[in-house]
């Protein structure tokens, strides 16, 4: 399986039909959970991202355990612009692929909120450096480091890294998904050019690699 299919593969399925939302009461706002400490939000900001995700969330049997119910990936995007946080739909796809690494279809709250996160916290840095925009130009990235890295830290749960097998173990446990070890092991050979750690193991994944099959899929952020 190409690495690609593992954390970055496109998705092209059709939203379906939706009812439109009532206006929603404003959720009371407590202290930030430890969740949203980690990923740096305020109680007001996590509240705000609660109240969005509580409004396309539906419930679903794999995902029995979660809470807050799940989102479809078709969905993602619509409950992100409620937020004011309107990805271009060029972005959608390494969105997705960020959130939703193995494809199962939906999205559990955690991995929503951390990149709600990157988006509000972007958007707050945007707003400051707004004046110096037009000085930037051409010479500007094709990927925003800081979102590249954040991306990363889903994988390694904020640890520097770099992405191990027991990591991806822990992600296709989270998201329900019952995928061999071989197929994992494959899948960070092939992201880190075959290079084996000590022993059996199959070494990790660096930053540098993780942005390198992203770009090779031709995903970017930013």
């Amino acid at each position: 399986m190409r690495a690609q299919a593992l954390l970055f593969e496109r998705s092209n399925t059709m939203p379906p039909k939706r009812r439109a939302p009532t206006s929603r009461a404003r959720v009371p706002t407590k202290r930030a959970s430890k969740l949203a400490k980690e990923n740096g939000l305020t109680a007001e900001q996590e509240a705000e991202i609660r109240e969005a995700f509580a409004l396309f969330a539906v419930q679903h049997p794999a995902h029995g355990g979660s809470q807050e119910g799940v989102l479809r990936r078709d969905d993602v995007r619509r409950c992100l612009i409620s937020l004011d946080l309107a990805p271009d739909k060029s972005e959608v796809a390494g969105i997705l692929s960020t959130i939703d690494p193995l494809r199962t279809g939906f999205v559990e709250f955690a991995p929503f909120l951390a990149y709600a996160a990157i988006a509000m916290h972007a958007k707050e840095a945007g707003s400051d450096d707004d004046e110096d925009d037009e000085y930037e130009g051409e010479g500007r990235d094709e990927s925003n480091p800081e979102e590249v890295n954040a991306a990363y830290r889903l994988f390694t749960h904020g640890a520097p890294g770099p992405i191990t097998l027991a990591h991806l173990r822990r992600v296709a446990q989270e998201l329900r998904e019952d995928v061999a070890d071989d197929v994992l092991k494959d899948m960070i050979l092939e992201a880190n050019g075959g290079v084996r750690g000590q022993g059996r193991e199959v070494g990790g994944v660096s930053l540098e690699e993780f942005a390198s099959v992203m770009k090779r899929a031709g995903l970017s952020f930013g």
